[in-house]
Parts: C-alpha cells; structure tokens; sequence
C-alpha cells in the first residue's frame, strides 16, 4: 500500500480529534482521521469515548429513566394517570443505541462535507523523517504527515486486582448496557465512586426499580463542586433512594455466577459487606496511550500516563500536538473540543485559545449540577474577599410551574470590583443556564451586569438574575 501525504493527520476520532479534523480541513489543510471505534456490525463508530460510550448513551438513558419515573411518581399531580405501568428495558437500550448511531453518522457526514479523509482503524507512530511523520493504520505504515494531532482519550480506571469483566464489573461501558441479556434492572446496584458517572448510572437504574448503594473512599461528597451545592445534592438524593457511603475503604471484591460481593470499611473502620447483581466501578479515567507507539517518535508522557503538553498543546517534538483526555487538565468533552479548535488555529499560525478558568462542569442528575469558575471553599482557601448572592428556585415561577422547584443558584463575586468569580446551579436545566454564566466571565463582567439585563418572564434564567441581586442583597422576589 503506497503512502498518502497530508498536512495534518488527527488520531482519534472522538470530541477533541474529530473537531480538530474539521477545523484543520476548514482552515485548508489536507486533513486525516484515524479512529477505530467498531459498531456492533465491526463498521466506523467515530466519536469515542463520549458519543459511544459516554456522555451520548447516557443521556439517552437518563432521559428514558427520567420519563418513567416522572410518570410513575410525579404526572399525577398534574392530572395524568396510569396504571400497570411497565418500562421494556430492552426497547430502552435500542432507543439509546439508535441515538448512539445518529451522532456515528453525522460524525461521517461531517468528515464527508468538509473533506477530510477517514480512515477505520488503529492509529500508532512508525517514526519520523525529512519532516514528517510516518502513521501506521492497523500496523500497516499507511499516512504521512506534516502535523500530527495525538486525540486518543482515556479508558476507565479499573481497581487494582479487579478487572472489568463487563458482565459483573462493570465500567461506564457495561453501565450502559445492564439489562441488554436480561430485559430487566437489576435488583441489587453496587457502585464504587460517587462522581459524575457513579451518580448518573446509579440514578438510571436506580429509577427503574435498582436498590443502588454507593460506596465512595472521599470523606466528603462531592468534594470538587461548591459545599452548599454538594450539601443540597446529598440530602435530594438519599430523599430519592440513591445509599450513598463515605469514606470507606474497600477491602476485596468476589465475583460469582449469581452476582458480585464488596467487602469494605466504612467510615468508622467497621468491616462491611454489600452484595449486589452488579457492580460500577467509576473511581476515574486514565489516558489512553496503548498502541500509540509514543517510543518510536520519542513523545514525553508524564507519571500518569498523559502526554506532556505545553499551554498550547505542543507536545516535546515538533509539530507534534495533543489534546482532550490524553492531556492534563479536566477530561471533558468540551474542553477537548475546545483544544482541537485552538490546536488546528494554532497549525495556521493564529492564535487559538481555551481558558481553562472558565471551563463549565454537569452531573446529569436530577436536580441537575452545574457551574463554572470558583467555589466558596477555594475563594476561602486563596483568602479572596468575595460576596455572594443566592435564589432559590421555589421562588421561580417558571420552576413551580414545571413542578421542580428543587434547589437553588448561587453568585460569588469579587468583594471589591464586583467581577463574577463562580456559579454554581442545582436545579431544573443548570446545564443550560450555566451557558450564561460562562458567557458573562468570559467578558469578565459583574454581578450588577447580569442583574441589570432583562430576563424574559417567566423563566428559569430569572433565578440566574435574582442571584446576581442577592449579591447586592436586593433580591425582587424572594
């Protein structure tokens, strides 16, 4: 097979190599991407991590359990009955991998409109030589490149001695696809790490009849997001039935033909144990590297694994870049996109660019959790002079009518300049009102900005105002 040349060579198809193919082609680069992810039929499935077992999947089946709970406990208050109702896990799971398919294919379409050329496989470096770089698609020496973006993500971090079997241990992918044999929930949900993704598997299942029980190693629970966030989030779900242990440790893990047994400390140093069906690990990613023969070029990885990067994603050879999860700094699908954009930019000798200050963060559950810029906790730990302004969203007449008033949005802004320094939602859609928040610190604007614009009437973004009002202490309506 003879060598195809281009400018730029992505490897990785997933939110950050993807886009960064896109824009490199936009910007006139002969551009490339390798990703070799399979569909169930072994054809292309561009899109990582993310679209194939990630953030896609998942909120398809938050969205299918959020309906059925809702029509099981909260339609009635609304005039709506049913009875006998039923969920079919398994038209569930198809629903979710349709969706799943849907951004495969629009990936495709993408890559087919903008010209650039796609490639299905395994991608790996073979070497360097007169400026360029000689990439390998399933082992076979296949491309050469000027430019090449290393976009290869991260796998999830399995405990150590316990390996993901998928059918008892399972990661985010097995997570994903409980109940494809058995057409059911389990009945018994064991699940180790109370991040983003333990919270969000173990609420689907947990709406669909699991008994779910968290088991987390941190003494404090969501120890990265605003303390009164995280205090509310505690009480609303253990109200919802989710068992949630802190600061455990875990002791051992055996697997039988009927389910799965934890042994572990809790908080108190007592000796426990939990039997489940099933049981989710999610205590963290790690980047994903395997194959990628770094050696052969001579690319620098840090102690975790992550390839070594600059602020502008350069890794230790030239013209060499890195971006997304296989890179320091939150593993985040947008934040990955983000770089892809910048790094593509950065190729054509403009000045791309992501700040990292402003990054917006979502746990998918219900209250929904989001924010962006500083906590309470770390303005208190920098001695920041701050003021904050908080509004509840039982206040909110869009929220009562939409029958979820749970939880609130809360301002942090700079004592002294009055410039907006953290927002932190838990409420109805915080994922869409985080947006305007991220927009007003990205222009570095105040507290008395946001509460000087009209804010249509009546909706949820009124609450965003009224915090910003309470951090003057002018609240209108609470």
């Amino acid at each position: 097979m003879s060598t195809q040349q281009f400018d730029v060579v992505v490897i990785g198809g997933g939110p950050g190599g993807y886009i960064a193919a896109i824009r490199a082609a936009q910007l006139g680069f002969n551009t490339a991407c390798i990703d070799e992810w399979k569909n169930d039929k072994g054809g292309p499935a561009p899109g990582g991590t993310c679209t194939n077992v990630g953030c896609i999947p998942s909120k398809a089946l938050l969205q299918s359990s959020e309906h059925y709970e809702h029509l099981n406990h909260h339609f009635a208050e609304h005039g709506i009955t049913a009875d006998n109702v039923q969920i079919d896990v398994a038209k569930m799971l198809a629903r979710k991998d349709t969706v799943v398919k849907q951004n495969n294919d629009g990936i495709l379409y993408l890559f087919k409109k903008n010209k650039v050329s796609f490639f299905h496989g395994r991608g790996a470096f073979v070497g360097a030589k007169d400026g360029l770089y000689e990439i390998s698609v399933n082992g076979t020496p296949t491309l050469a490149a000027k430019h090449v973006v290393v976009a290869t993500g991260s796998n999830a971090r399995a405990l150590p001695g316990t390996p993901f079997d998928e059918e008892r241990i399972l990661s985010n992918d097995g997570a994903l696809r409980i109940g494809a044999s058995s057409g059911a929930a389990p009945k018994k949900l064991g699940v180790i790490g109370a991040g983003v993704i333990g919270l969000e598997m173990g609420s689907v299942w947990r709406r669909l009849g699991a008994e779910v029980t968290v088991l987390e190693g941190m003494p404090t629970f969501l120890a990265a997001v605003d303390e009164g966030v995280a205090k509310e989030a505690a009480k609303v779900f253990k109200k919802q039935g989710l068992d949630i242990q802190l600061g455990v440790k875990i002791d051992g893990i055996k697997t039988s033909k009927t389910g799965v047994t934890v042994s572990y400390a809790d908080a108190k140093g007592e000796a426990k144990t939990l039997a489940v069906d099933k049981l989710i690990v999610s205590i963290g990613r790690v980047p994903n590297t395997i194959g990628l023969n770094v050696e052969a070029v001579g690319l620098k990885l840090d102690e975790r694994g992550a390839i070594v990067v600059d602020a502008d994603c350069k890794t230790n050879q030239p013209n060499v870049w890195a971006v997304g999860d296989v890179v320091r700094g939150p593993m985040l699908a947008h934040k990955a996109e983000e770089e892809g954009v910048a790094v593509a930019e950065r190729i054509a000798g403009q000045h791309g660019h992501v700040d990292f200050d402003i990054i917006p963060w979502v746990i998918y559950t219900s209250p929904e959790i989001a924010w962006v810029g500083k906590t309470e906790q770390q303005l208190k730990a920098e001695g920041r002079a701050y003021k904050a302004g908080q509004f509840p969203f039982m206040a909110n007449g869009r929220a009562r009518a939409l029958g979820d008033t749970t939880g609130f949005v809360k301002m942090l802004a700079d004592a002294k300049t009055d410039e907006i320094l953290g927002v932190h939602i838990i409420g109805p859609f915080a994922s869409e009102l985080v947006a305007e928040c991220v927009v007003a610190m990205a222009f570095k604007a105040s507290s008395e900005d946001i509460a000087r614009i009209c804010h249509a009437h009546p909706s949820l973004s009124e609450s965003t105002k009224e915090a910003a009002l309470a951090v003057d202490k002018r609240t209108l309506n609470f």
